[in-house]
């Protein structure tokens, strides 16, 4: 072969591949986008996707196939969601996921968009999300971690839980700030309290430098153990907040998973994963044609207890077997 023709057909090869480059680009260009916004940090975020993609696989759809994802993270600065939300639009997705946080700040800022919001602790109907539960009315529609009863009675099977844990339990610190969802909690643990024989003793708190004053004051205060706010801003910010409230050495009590897996005694709430799954589903639904304002508004219906046994006998607690059979997690 003669050297001309070498080097013809290396050229022919380049061009060939880099025709074939755009066009593959296109491809993914034109598929339809699912945008998902999350207030956590990277890792939590790949997680929620992970579901989310699991979510829309059950539905029947497949990524880079049906749809292709762009994923933004707040990694726990809430300031960013609202341009991380306008990144997201400028690539024009045809629905947009929002967890926890992120989710009022998607509809306020993206109100046109269908949203599918997951892992929400609050009332969606006082926060302007839809028009009711069973008929959404609007672009929004998704999940609540609550179940039937709302959160009294989520918290009500909590502390039943954790005062098996603490049966001499007589005054509990409440951890949380003024913030919407605390406040709910808050309001639910003082409905509850009656019925298991404590007070409830809160000193407030606005930034995540205040904590440790809060937690001391509850400590002077003769509390028996302390109660985590599920609020973003703690959630989000775990790493820091956990060395305070166990630093005193007193039993622990959270909402979410995540608390009870990083060394919380005990947490009991929905499984978030889960939640993540069936906003999938729906947004799934919502590219196939059907409108969030008519699918129903979730609650929750999986449920997840975590012990961690490594705290508990740092403590000196023992957890009854009783417990230890309906956990779904131990931490050992």
């Amino acid at each position: 072969m003669k050297l001309r023709d070498l080097r013809r057909r290396e050229l022919l090869g380049i061009l060939a591949g880099a025709a074939a480059v755009p066009v593959a680009a296109r491809a993914e260009k034109d598929l339809p986008v699912v945008a998902v916004l999350v207030p956590g940090p990277a890792k939590n975020a790949e997680n929620r996707l992970a579901a989310i993609r699991q979510g829309m696989r059950e539905a029947g759809l497949t990524e880079g196939v049906n749809f292709t994802f762009a994923l933004r993270y707040a990694d726990g600065f809430f300031d960013r969601l609202p341009a991380l939300a306008l990144e997201l639009a400028a690539l024009k997705p045809r629905v947009i996921i929002a967890s926890a946080a992120a989710a009022p700040v998607a509809h306020k800022v993206l109100p046109e968009l269908p949203l599918v919001f997951t892992s929400y602790a609050a009332d969606p109907i006082k926060a302007g999300f839809a028009e009711s539960y069973i008929h959404p009315g609007g672009h929004a529609t998704g999940n609540v971690m609550n179940a039937v009863g709302g959160e009294e009675a989520l918290t009500q099977k909590r502390m039943n839980l954790f005062k098996e844990l603490v049966p001499d339990l007589k005054a509990i610190g409440f951890i949380g700030t003024s913030s919407l969802l605390a406040t709910a909690e808050l309001n639910a643990l003082q409905s509850v309290a009656g019925q298991f024989g404590f007070v409830v003793v809160r000193h407030p708190l606005g930034r995540l430098d205040e904590i440790e004053g809060a937690v001391s004051a509850s400590i002077r205060d003769g509390v028996g153990a302390l109660y985590v706010s599920g609020e973003p801003l703690l959630y989000n910010n775990m790493p820091r907040v956990l060395p305070l409230v166990m630093a005193p050495g007193k039993p622990t009590v959270g909402t979410y998973p995540d608390w009870g897996r990083a060394g919380l005694l005990m947490s009991y709430s929905a499984d978030l994963i889960d939640d993540f799954r069936r906003a999938g589903i729906y947004a799934a639904k919502i590219l196939g044609g059907e409108k969030p304002a008519d699918l129903p508004i979730e609650q929750a219906s999986k449920f997840v207890l975590v012990l961690n046994l490594k705290t508990a006998k740092s403590l000196g607690l023992a957890a009854a077997d009783r417990l230890l059979t309906v956990a779904d997690e131990v931490i050992e």
